[in-house]
């Protein structure tokens, strides 16, 4: 591996970003061909069914008129093997003559796992495998995540004010942090398949769980609600993007009458099994893995951040702390919390807001 190796991977990385919000549950891929030291080519997964960086990638080298033959192709992620919504990448690179292709990471796809870079040695094409891996699969996590464990991966987003407080004692918690923050906040949204939140978070703050400040794509809308108690004029169920509610099973007539208003504003009531209007977390996060949500992004209240907390399927906290103070008031989780334990990956500010970024560990 050397330093230009490294150079082009980055590359890659970054164009991979580009799809970011467009392509799951397929992963973040980007692609670079390089001749003699010089990019002639690049191309990216930009949306989910349409061609993967590889082929992009190769179409504009032949549009520029570029000769393929004995150049060397860098990607993040190793080429497709098998016919999906699109022909396999691994036959392209075949093709068109490329003498090198140079890999951050395996695919984890059962389908894939190791088997296009055996058919690209066997075609005497020089495969380097291992190039800036660790970014590449953290760029991934949520793909990665998702074939091994066939549920989302599941981040918590809470905002904290300095003294520890997410909401004031009545459950606003309306604004806690500044502009920048909320803007960051929805392009979390743009890159999570889905934001979940809790009845009570519809009740105090009305959320319509949209991206708007940032150029992206709504995310599936998700309220957890046993007792079915939302109003049908919440924002939440507006016609700007999708949502489901999941609550418990109950024949009575004023909650079929409400699934019927529901439903005729497109939205999906999802019913599962439940008890005393609770329903199980790991119900709700099997479910969505059956309908390909790959990533879910846990957006309020306390009760909701506890339990999923004690369900032991969260992967990553997001956590913004302000700068001002409630002097009391609702923290992030309630006081029949688990314990976890957390590894501290990154930290940036937005202003005067504090982002802190940490992965749970998980017996």
């Amino acid at each position: 591996m050397s330093k230009s190796d490294e150079f082009w991977m980055k590359q890659c990385l970054n164009l991979a970003k580009r799809g970011a919000g467009y392509v799951s549950p397929n992963p973040l891929v980007g692609a670079v061909i390089v001749r003699n030291g010089k990019k002639i080519s690049q191309g990216y997964h930009a949306i989910y069914g349409g061609p993967h960086a590889e082929v992009n990638a190769i179409d504009i080298a032949i549009k520029k008129k570029k000769q393929l033959a004995g150049t060397t192709l860098y990607v993040n992620l190793e080429p497709c093997f098998h016919f999906g919504k699109t022909p396999p990448c691994v036959d392209a690179v075949i093709k068109h003559g490329i003498s090198r292709v140079v890999i951050a990471t395996k695919d984890p796809n059962p389908l894939v796992a190791g088997k296009s870079i055996k058919k690209l040695e066997k075609n005497g094409i020089n495969c380097l495998t291992g190039v800036l891996k660790q970014e590449a699969e953290q760029l991934n996590e949520k793909f990665f995540s998702f074939i091994h464990k066939k549920i989302p991966f599941i981040a918590i987003k809470a905002a904290q004010t300095n003294d520890g407080f997410i909401a004031q004692t009545n459950g606003n918690s309306k604004w806690i942090t500044n502009k920048l923050s909320r803007k960051f906040v929805h392009q979390l949204r743009n890159e999570y398949d889905a934001v979940i939140v809790g009845a009570n978070t519809v009740h105090s703050d009305n959320p319509e769980l949209t991206v708007r400040d940032v150029k992206g794509r709504n995310p599936l809308r998700i309220v957890v609600d046993g007792k079915l108690s939302v109003n049908l004029s919440d924002k939440v169920f507006n016609d700007k993007a999708p949502t489901i509610v999941y609550t418990t099973k109950k024949k009575s007539i004023a909650n079929q009458k409400k699934i019927l208003h529901l439903e005729k504003k497109g939205v999906v009531v999802a019913q599962l099994r439940g008890s005393n209007g609770r329903l199980k977390i790991l119900d709700i996060i099997k479910d969505l893995g059956k309908h390909q949500i790959s990533s879910l992004l846990i957006e309020g209240g306390q009760n909701t951040f506890t339990e999923f907390i004690n369900s032991g399927l969260v992967d990553k906290v997001y956590l913004f702390t302000a700068k001002k103070k409630y002097g009391n008031g609702l923290k992030t989780f309630d006081k029949n919390s688990r314990p976890i334990r957390l590894t501290k990956h990154s930290q940036r500010y937005f202003g005067t807001d504090l982002l802190e970024e940490f992965y749970i560990h998980r017996k």
